[in-house]
């Protein structure tokens, strides 16, 4: 269906490649506050939705292993499926910019930052880019 392949929800390209737009755009907002992602402050101590995404990053090289031995692209696309609803899911309940606490805001765009490096690796690895603004 033509219309599904370009559908914003649900487990399509355009989904992932909406994320990945979601998170550079974040990190434009952040320069214009000024915020600095290499700022060494502490992190805090991750809430729950923290940690799922901690989780789900963590996975990566693993499964990008698991794809290679079985020669199989879509362990990947199903992973980078199942990391972009994890990081909307994490966005839409954990403020990054407007958090006030720089521990925890920095924590969040550190994970933002690498959910948005893995989506790009693993899209890149599929054959399909990732724009920058959607």
């Amino acid at each position: 269906d033509p219309q599904e392949s370009i559908d914003f929800n649900g487990n399509t390209g355009p989904f992932i490649q909406y994320s990945y737009a979601r998170i550079r755009s974040i990190f434009r907002k952040a320069s214009d506050l000024g915020l600095d992602l290499n700022k060494q402050d502490q992190f805090s101590v991750p809430s729950e939705k923290e940690k799922n995404l901690i989780r789900m990053i963590y996975r990566f090289p693993t499964v990008v292993e698991d794809a290679g031995s079985n020669l199989s692209p879509a362990i990947i696309a199903n992973y980078v499926y199942d990391l972009a609803k994890e990081f909307n899911q994490f966005y839409h309940d954990c403020p990054i910019l407007k958090e006030e606490n720089s521990e925890i805001r920095n924590l969040r765009l550190q994970l933002a930052d690498q959910t948005g490096k893995i989506i790009k690796q693993s899209m890149h690895l599929l054959g399909i880019d990732v724009p920058e603004r959607m």
